[in-house]
Parts: structure tokens; sequence; C-alpha cells
């Protein structure tokens, strides 16, 4: 083990600036560090804090699988190779800069307010975990401040806590795989996207520092400053929407400004004019920061008694007002990963399933990033759900493969996942149920206003809205009405439709000219001198005025109108003829219809209208707005007083003032009247030259259709015949895809009972598939599909797999061969190229199938071959076959070292005795072919230039009750025939002995 580092003196300046360092790190101003770790971690650990210096100004918590029977080592292993204090975890401990903490075996733990809670485990061990839960209470109680690191270890936990930190706006690092000892937990977390970066363990501390000295957290003074630069942030916010499409304008300031300073301190930069800058040459930092506003925290049944209030209030409810047979439509936005889209899908056809209606479930599921929108749909998470799902949800709704849980086919063929942009693109339509939760938290009040239109307007009558734990309806709780307040689950509400705002403008470009409704001129007030004089001559000396569209209806209104302008009793109408006094109408309907034709200002003098119980004799002007583009088709009416002229005394008749005042007011009628029906007159003579020329476009158009309706009726028919075509090729697709579920089962199947471990790779050498079997092979997961087979470690002792992957596809000829894993299995590896039906190569095949038993048995065969041959060797026999025809076929061994026997398979007798010896062998071996029975004899041969004397056993060989040739046994017998004869020898001499004694 490494000895504790040296001390270094620092001079006086590196003390400054770690006093400084020191006093910046308050209570709040750090970032914590949760390091999470399984197998390998320990020293993994060792070589972090190696690295990392003494003064950090950052708190390390360690979160280790840990022995829950037997006291911990960590804090006495680890002090070895820091100079930073370190200890084990007690309870309500307060979380300090530049300290290592330890959970103690046996605890799970969490943080709240910066402080360090210990609890009890409710889980069974191997069920618990610890790291995920700590990271999770890390997100929500640091957000921003918090850290996150996935280090060595094996399974997958880890992932969905890192996910969470990353969703919070905190740093999120995964250990890079290659120099994991156990690399399960850092792979499990790269494939469900929940790091920021992937690094040797080595260059992290270094990473941190970067870091922690780039991030600010006076947040305040941050949205201050930023605040100060809007153009900036505007400027970025113009990047990403020419690069992503999308409009972060609508996202609520603060976490825009949270998430933009992390990516800030991710690259070192301290200016936000530099970042701009940055990111104008950086493609791949736009997408990264695109990635970063894209919040993704979810999980399955996120807030539980939400979804507990839902399955027994709601979802009954909804499948009460269903039809057998009907459909029920969801719409899910911002699904993520899609865990909220499977949850509802879940509860639903647990209650489905709990009644007699056979009911169809679709769920609209959809989320701006497409990226997450992948991920949910193959709908694979790591085992780590199991802490969010019961068990026998688990079991019923999803398959289990290794490390991972897979999403069961009947429900995932329930959603439809799709990229959408919820403020953007037009929303699903006619929804029993909309489920949006803790999405609205990050938009500011203008866009969820219009999120709250969107969501109105998708759902049925009497819908179903499912908001987060932290959102409200605000303002607009007057058009849905609340079921549970507490959980936020809420109803549409049929409401007088100009209480909501009009959803089609919501989806087009905005246009210049504005509603008819609504006057476009509205003047802010002016505070200054020059405004308030404007507005007092305005108001005094500026004739009264209206402005009309062009259809008559008054938009707006300047002095005292009331002189002349009147609202008519009953239903309130607009129309400024409707509203005219006595005396004005006749004049102001001639002169506006006048004014219509000529598209200039039109004046009538000298009318006369009814105020008060008295005529006032007034100009009428009306002047279009049409130099003014933007208002073209208004027009304004100007009601201007005249003053009456004094007329010069003139001896005339008197007559009566009454008199006068009538016939002149009589002229003045029948003048407008004349000039009204004049311009009626003409209006009419228009109109019927109009309806001459509509009415024999009509009878040609009437025409037109008669041909138009006769060929629709031809196309009917064809279509009717083309729909008949397509109802039997439909059929015959169903059939087809229900043979080829049924052929996928049945390779599955085969596959997995062959024992055979298969992995099919592509031109590029990229995972296609692979059986589960070769997972032992192989360290594969079911996400690395898609990755280059060259990036994943195996357990074979061989490293020519990826040469004879290469030869196989540039010749095409298959390559055999057996190898070894680590555990002494050996396997015959056969590698083929991948044939299409359209005899195309695309990929190569790989089959491993294990033949440890055959190899054994090759060398146990060999083993007693071996022995068979030094027996026949100690024994000086030798054993050889011949056919009919006494030709050799096999000869057992080679024990005479002047003849070479092995030389003799194909040859006969005569190739290698001397004719007599041939003769004498020959007479023996026919005889036991004819007669088929063994014969043995003593026989004595000539081999070089000695004599050598044989026990010769011939026996007949059968196969298939057929005689086939004969099998031979010469055992040396020269040198016991020589020791007889010797000992018969001495034997006599004896007796001879013995005699003349006698």
């Amino acid at each position: 083990m490494a000895n504790k580092k040296p001390s270094i003196k620092k001079t006086d300046k590196s003390r400054a600036q770690e006093g400084k360092s020191s006093n910046e790190n308050t209570e709040s101003d750090f970032l914590i560090v949760g390091m999470g770790a399984s197998a390998g971690g320990l020293e993994t650990f060792n070589q972090f804090f190696e690295a990392m210096p003494e003064n950090p100004g950052m708190a390390f918590v360690l979160v280790q699988h840990l022995d829950p029977t037997h006291k911990s080592l960590m804090v006495e292993l680890i002090k070895k190779h820091t100079q930073m204090e370190i200890s084990e975890v007690v309870d309500h401990t307060k979380v300090q800069p530049n300290h290592i903490y330890v959970i103690p075996p046996n605890k799970d733990m969490a943080i709240f307010n910066g402080v360090l809670h210990l609890m009890d485990p409710m889980k069974a061990r191997g069920f618990r975990k610890p790291i995920d839960n700590f990271f999770r209470s890390l997100a929500e109680d640091q957000m921003g401040r918090a850290v996150g690191i996935i280090l060595s270890g094996t399974g997958t936990e880890g992932t969905l806590g890192l996910k969470q930190v990353k969703g919070q706006g905190g740093l999120a690092i995964v250990q890079n795989p290659d120099t994991a000892k156990y690399d399960g937990m850092p792979r499990s977390a790269i494939a469900a996207e929940s790091h920021d970066f992937i690094l040797p363990v080595k260059e992290i501390p270094d990473m941190l520092i970067k870091y922690a000295k780039n991030r600010k957290f006076g947040l305040e003074k941050k949205s201050t400053k930023i605040d100060t630069t809007k153009n900036l942030l505007e400027k970025i916010f113009i990047v990403l929407r020419n690069e992503t499409g999308c409009n972060f304008g609508d996202y609520k300031s603060s976490t825009v400004i949270r998430r933009i300073d992390k990516r800030m301190a991710l690259n070192q930069i301290d200016k936000l004019e530099n970042y701009l800058k940055y990111i104008q040459k950086d493609r791949e930092e736009v997408l990264k920061l695109f990635k970063e506003l894209l919040i993704g925290v979810t999980s399955f049944f996120r807030d539980t008694e939400a979804y507990e209030a839902l399955q027994k209030v709601i979802i009954p409810e909804i499948l009460n007002k269903k039809q057998n047979g009907e459909t029920i439509r969801i719409w899910v936005a911002g699904c993520s990963t899609g865990e909220e889209a499977y949850s509802l899908a879940i509860l639903f056809d647990e209650e489905i399933r709990k009644g007699s209606k056979n009911l169809k479930v679709q769920i609209f599921a959809s989320d701006l990033d497409g990226d997450t929108i992948n991920l949910a749909r193959q709908g694979i998470y790591p085992e780590t759900i199991a802490s969010d799902i019961s068990t026998k949800r688990l079991s019923r709704y999803f398959l289990k493969d290794k490390t991972t849980f897979r999403i069961k086919k009947e429900i995932r063929d329930q959603i439809i996942f799709a990229e959408h942009n919820l403020i953007k693109d037009p929303p699903f339509s006619k929804q029993d149920l909309v489920s949006c939760r803790n999405l609205l938290i990050y938009l500011n009040q203008e866009a969820q206003k219009r999120v709250f239109t969107i969501f109105h307007y998708a759902l049925k009558p009497d819908g179903i809205l499912f908001l987060g734990s932290s959102e409200s309806l605000g303002e607009f709780a007057s058009i849905f009405e609340a079921i549970d307040r507490k959980n936020k689950i809420f109803r549409h509400k049929n409401v007088v439709a100009t209480k909501v705002p009009d959803i089609s403008q919501l989806f087009r470009e905005q246009s210049r000219i504005v509603s008819e409704n609504s006057l476009p001129i509205k003047l802010k007030p002016r505070e200054n001198l020059a405004g308030v004089t404007e507005r007092l001559l305005l108001a005094r000396y500026a004739p009264a005025c209206a402005i009309i569209n062009n259809e008559g209806d008054a938009v707006y209104f300047s002095g005292n109108t009331g002189k002349y302008l009147q609202p008519s009793p009953g239903e309130a109408k607009l129309h400024i003829v409707d509203m005219a006094r006595e005396g004005l109408k006749t004049d102001l309907r001639a002169l506006i219809v006048k004014v219509r034709k000529s598209k200039k200002t039109e004046i009538s003098k000298g009318v006369n209208v009814k105020t008060n119980g008295n005529f006032q004799t007034i100009l009428l002007r009306i002047t279009p707005l049409e130099p003014l583009n933007t208002y073209e088709g208004f027009y304004m009416i100007t009601f201007e007083e005249l003053v009456q002229e004094e007329i010069a005394p003139v001896d005339v008749k008197p007559a009566k003032a009454q008199e006068v005042s009538e016939i002149h007011a009589l002229e003045q009628e029948l003048t407008a009247t004349k000039e009204y029906l004049r311009s009626t007159i003409e209006e009419l003579e228009v109109s019927n030259e109009e309806l001459k020329s509509s009415n024999e476009e009509l009878q040609s158009s009437n025409e037109e259709l008669q041909s138009t309706n006769e060929e629709l009726e031809t196309s009917k028919e064809e279509l009717q015949s083309v729909n008949e075509e397509i109802v039997t090729i439909n059929t015959e697709l169903t059939s087809k895809i229900d043979e080829l579920a049924l052929a996928y089962d049945d390779m599955n199947n085969l596959l997995a009972s062959t024992e055979i471990g298969t992995i099919f790779l592509d031109a590029n050498l990229r995972i296609k598939r692979f059986t589960p079997p070769l997972t032992k092979i192989i360290n594969l997961i079911q996400t690395d599909i898609g990755r280059p087979i060259t990036h994943l470690s195996s357990n074979l002792v061989y490293d020519g797999l990826e040469n004879d992957i290469k030869q196989v596809l540039q010749k095409l000829v298959p390559v055999t061969t057996s190898v070894q894993s680590s555990d002494g299995t050996w396997y015959k590896m056969q590698i083929l190229p991948y044939r299409t039906s359209e005899n195309m190569i695309e990929g190569v095949v790989i089959t491993f199938v294990d033949i440890t038993h055959e190899i054994q048995l090759a060398d146990d065969l060999k083993n007693a071959k071996k022995s068979y041959e030094d027996l026949l060797e100690m024994s000086k026999t030798i054993v050889y076959t011949q056919n009919k025809d006494l030709k050799y076929t096999s000869i057992g061994n080679n024990v005479q070292p002047n003849f070479q026997f092995a030389k003799m398979v194909g040859k006969k007798d005569g190739d290698f005795y001397s004719e007599k010896d041939t003769a004498r062998l020959e007479k023996i071996k026919k005889e036991v072919l004819k007669k088929g029975k063994a014969i043995r004899e003593r026989i004595d041969l000539t081999i070089g230039n000695a004599t050598y004397l044989y026990d010769l056993m011939v026996r007949p060989v059968y196969a298939n009750n057929s005689l086939e040739g004969i099998a031979c046994t010469l055992i040396d017998i020269t040198e016991l025939h020589e020791a007889k004869k010797e000992l018969a020898k001495l034997k006599i001499e004896r007796d001879e002995g013995e005699k003349s004694t006698k």
C-alpha cells in the first residue's frame, strides 16, 4: 500500500491563495461530490484521492456496497492515500469542504439541507440500492452544487441516481469502462446517457478542480449580471433556435441561467460574451447546451400517492364512460425516456383486466429530445427500477435480462412515441387524459398560458388533466375544475369560447394585419410635458372621431362622440350606422359607400344632427387609412362642428322661424336621399352585371361538377375495388406477421435450447444481436447492441478474433478453430459470412460450441493410445490389420529396429518377406478368411539378416455381419525360446552332474 503523501512546503503566495479559497467556501458555496462504487471500488477510490489535492474546496461522500455483518475498514485503507480528513458517517453529520465521508455498513444514507442522515435499510440485502438512493437525495438537495461519479462495479446501480443529478443541473461523471476493473456500472450509465464526461479515474480530480474554479453559485448576483446582458442571452437563444428549431425564450430565466452557467464552467469560460462566441464556432457545444436545457428527470410511478389517486378514482371513471370496443386516448407531454407513459399504460391495463369490457388504450408520448424518445421506444431500463416498481408489476409487465428490464410487447404496442414541440407544433386532440408532470415549472408565465390553452383544446369535454406536484393552473383555474387539488388532478370545463384564447393563433406566423375586433392603435401614455400637452389639445380642440373597419363596425373612439353616436337599445351592436343619431344615419351611410368606391377622403357639409332636442350642423368627413398598410381596410370618421355665420339684414318679407327650419331640414334630407338613391342605383347596376357574370360562371361550373360527379362515381367503384384488394392484402400481411412472430419465438427458443453462443455482426463489426450463452464468452449486456465488438473485452485466451473476422469478410471463406476461455472451457469457434436472402454479404455470424468434453476425450484417447503403444513395445507385440486381399490397412506399432512396419500400409507380405515366409503366412491367413475362425501358430520369419520366432494369432474381422478382413498379432518370442533352450540345457547338465555324483 502507498504511504501518505509527503507534506510539501508551500510558498507564501500559495498560502494566500489557499486562504482565499478557504474563505470563499462558505456553508453553501462548495461542491458535494457523491461517489458510487461496487466491486473494485476500493482500488479506484485510492487512485482518485492520490490524484486529488489536499484542499480541493469540496466535500466527498463515498457510497459502496458493504457487507452488513462486518466492520468496514475503508476509512483506514483510504486514509493512507490522502491528507484530507476522512471519517465514517454518523447520523446528522454536517457536510464540510475538504472532508471525506464514508457510508457505514448496513445503513442507507441521504442528505437534507447539507446534513447527512442515516437510516436502517428497509429492503433485504441484495435488493438495496444505496448509491441510487443517495444520488437522488443529493440531486434534490444540492441541485447545481451536486456532483455524481460512477466508478467500478457490477450491475446497473447508480444509473438512475446519476440521471437525477444531471437533470437537476449537477455534474455527472462516469469512469471510463476500459479502465474499470468491473465495467458493469459505468457501461450502464453510459448506455442511459446519464453522463457529462467519461474519464479515467486519474483525470477526474483535475476536471473537478477546473469545474469548481469556474462554477459560481451566487445565483442572485449571477442573475443580476445576466439581466444586464439580456441582449447576449437572446443571441444565445437565436443560435439555439437556428440549430435545433427550439425557442428557449419560453423558459424561466433562472433555469436557463443555471444551465448556461454549468456549461460555461465545464468549458472554463468566465464571460457570457465569450461563451456566445464559443457556441457560434462549435456546433457540438450547441447540441450539448440543448441537451442541458432539456431537463429529463423522471421515474416510474413518480409521486406514488398521485398515481394511486389516479388509479382509484380517475381511471375507473374513464373506463365507465367507454363502450365495449372503444379506445382510450392519452397524451403524455414531455415524456422524456418513457417511464411516465409506461406507468400510465400499466395502470390502465390493470384496471381493464378487472372489468369485462374490451377496451383499447392508445397513448401518445411526446418529447422535444429525439435521443430520449429513441431510448423510450426501446423500453429497456436498468435493474435498479425495481426500487420504484413492485415485484408483482415487474413480473407481470417486464422481462428480466441479466442486468436490465425490458417492457413487454403488449404494453409497448399501446404507446406511440413522437418527437414533438409542445408549444410550437399542433397538439393531439380528443384526449381522455393529458399528463404533463413537472414540465411547466421550467416555463415562464407566458409559455404556461399557451400550454394550458393547448391542453384545454386537446381534451375532450370532461377530460382529465394530470399535472406535477409543483404545478398549478394559475389564472386558468376558470377553464378547469379541480378534482383532487392535492394530487393536481383537474377536469376539462366547458366554458364560453371567449374565455379561452384562440388556439389557432399559437401555431402560425404572426400576421401584420391585426384582428378587426380590436384596434391596433394602442398608444402608451407619456408622462412628459409634451405628452400631457398633446393629450389636452386633442381633448379640447380636435374633432370627435371614430375608427371603423371594412364592415362598418366601430373599433375606436376619440373625443366626445356621444353627441353624434348613441348605442341602439337591445343586443349590443357596434355598427356605426346603427349608433348614428337622428339626422346622421342617411348621410353617414351614403358617405361610407362613396368612400369605399373612391378610396379617398369624402366630405359631406351641412349635416344636421339632433342632439339634446336641437339640431346641430356639422361637417362629416371620412378618410381611409390605406396609406398605413398595417391598417388597410380601416376608415376614420370625424364630426366637425360648423359655426353659424352672421348674415347682413335685408328687406325681405319675414317668415316664421319654425317654417324656415323645417323647410331647410327637408331640403337637406331630400338632397341626401337623392345622393343615397343614386349611389344605391349604381351599386345595384354593378351588382346586376356581376350577378349575370356569376350566373354564367355557375352554369359552367355546374356542367363541370356534373362531369366531375361522373368521374367520382367511376373513382368510387375503383376505390371500392382497391379497398377490397387492400383488405385481402392486409389479411395476408396479418397472417405473415403472425407467422413471423411464431418463427421469431421458435428462433429464440431454438437458440436458447442449443446452448450455442452466437453473435451477429454487421460489416463494420458492430453487434446486431447475440444469444444469452455468449455472455459467458464476451462481456456483453443488452445495451451493447450497436457497439463495435473490438470495444468489448472477452474471456477468450485468443488474440486473432478480429483478424479472423476481417479475413472472412474479405475472402468469404469460413474460419473454424478451437479456442479456450480464461475459465478453462474449450470452444469450437466458427466464423461464417452473413448472407441475406438476396445473397448479399452484410456481416458475419460467429458461433461458439462447447467442446470441452470432446477435448478431454481426445486427451484421454491420446493417453490410452500412448499407454497401449508402450505396452505393445514392452511386450514386443506387433498388431496390424489386412483386408480380404491381404493388403495391410493399419499397423499398431514398430518394435523391430531392422524393419519399418509402418511402411507396410497398402502393401502385401510379399513386398517385405521372402517367398518361403510369404507362402507360409498367406496360407494361414487365407484359411482364416475361408473358415472364419482364428488360428494361432508359431512361425519363424527372416527379417533382415536375422531369423525371429513369433507367436502369430490371426482373427477374422467382421463389419455388419460381413467378413471384411483379418487382424493379426505377432509376439516376438525369440528371446523366450532361446531362454527356454538355455534352461533345458542347464537342466540336462544339472541332471548329468547329479548322476555322476551318485
